[in-house]
């Protein structure tokens, strides 16, 4: 486990440089490295962390932002419930103003609907307690990180009139799917220590034992990311093949056992439409039919047809599967701003191509 006194001294900083530049040149080839992970992809790119590495050693973001990945059907659905009478639909921040097929939820809020940003589910359940009298229904979105968050409200028995519209997506199969792709290819895994906390370390050892591919569980300061491809290239250089838990000062090995039961009691898992990249298998969740009375999209019954992830000339999908740089995309920057979002994945925090023109040189 790295030291607490290290997680940012630049000195050490310096050293672990020289001892991945040392194990490049041993490895004598170029080594692609992904993440999965968009506060990874924020930590690398404040830092400037890509410009201080070989340049035989490349850094790919894959599909770590949630908001991203969330399916423009599911928010023209959120949009649709949120156009009914008494009806006062609430999500995250960021969510509101990710585009759908030809809307958003900031729009249709400018529109007269009753949509409201909360920093969770608990605060939608509070919304529902103080307004019996109409529908509350957070629309939910993330990875395993936030799941039990949800999961709890829809366990402690809230009120009726609270539902969920599920967004909730997992973030090995998407991997899975990163393994599976020809024209995609990496040698290594850093892998989100927020999402390993809640699963553990269990969870993503098949990359390593039966796909041999090397990994490591990792945290979230600029040490924290070196380290860990210090650890990957090491593994490379060695041919082994194992999952280290580099998070070790929060990650466990079985992951938070309550967590995951309640999970396990609230959500099944479910094939998963992913934005830009399509159908994953056990790739969500979605709410078991005990709890469906909690269910936004049994309650109301809402259809959409032909909606549409990815609008022409985005390139957000390839963006997301690490396939081509935001930069590369012929919108990024010009006519897809963060004032001004396209794609979806310049509209979070934790988008890839928000980040990249966060931080990009003039």
């Amino acid at each position: 486990m790295l030291k607490i006194e290290y997680l940012k001294d630049p000195t050490f900083s310096k050293e672990i440089i020289s001892n991945i530049r040392k194990l490049i040149d041993e490895i004598g080839r170029k080594v692609k490295i992904m993440h999965v992970c968009g506060t990874h992809e924020h930590v690398i790119c404040e830092y400037g962390l890509r410009s201080l590495l070989p340049q035989n050693l490349e850094l790919i973001a894959g599909p770590g932002c949630p908001v991203c990945v969330c399916p423009a059907a599911d928010i023209d659905k959120a949009i649709e419930i949120a156009k009914k009478p008494n009806v006062i639909l609430t999500t995250f921040g960021d969510m509101i103003r990710v585009p759908s097929s030809r809307n958003s939820l900031l729009r249709q809020k400018a529109m007269g609907s009753d949509i409201r940003i909360v920093y969770g589910p608990n605060e939608a359940v509070k919304i529902a307690k103080e307004n019996p009298d109409k529908e509350i229904v957070f629309f939910s979105v993330g990875f395993e990180t936030t799941a039990p968050l949800t999961a709890f409200e829809i366990y402690s028995d809230p009120p009726e009139n609270f539902s969920v519209i599920c967004s909730l997506r997992l973030i090995p199969p998407s991997m899975e799917l990163i393994v599976g792709l020809p024209d995609v290819m990496v040698d290594g895994f850093i892998i989100p220590g927020h999402v390993a906390a809640i699963i553990g370390v269990k969870s993503f050892e098949s990359f390593s034992n039966i796909y041999r591919y090397p990994g490591v569980i990792c945290g979230f300061e600029p040490n924290d990311i070196l380290i860990s491809i210090f650890l990957i290239l090491k593994q490379i250089r060695n041919k082994e093949y194992k999952t280290i838990n580099e998070y070790s000062r929060i990650v466990k090995y079985e992951g938070n056992l309550k967590a995951e039961e309640l999970l396990n009691n609230v959500f099944e898992i479910t094939i998963s439409n992913w934005r830009g990249i399509g159908r994953i298998l056990n790739g969500g969740y979605k709410i078991r039919q005990k709890y469906s009375k909690y269910d936004a999209l049994k309650k109301f019954e809402v259809e959409v047809q032909d909606s549409l992830d990815i609008p022409l000339g985005c390139s957000c999908h390839l963006v997301l599967i690490g396939k081509i740089r935001p930069d590369e995309c012929k919108l990024f920057g010009r006519s897809c701003t963060p004032i001004n979002p396209i794609g979806p994945c310049m509209v979070s925090s934790e988008g890839t191509c928000r980040i990249a023109f966060m931080f990009k040189k003039d």
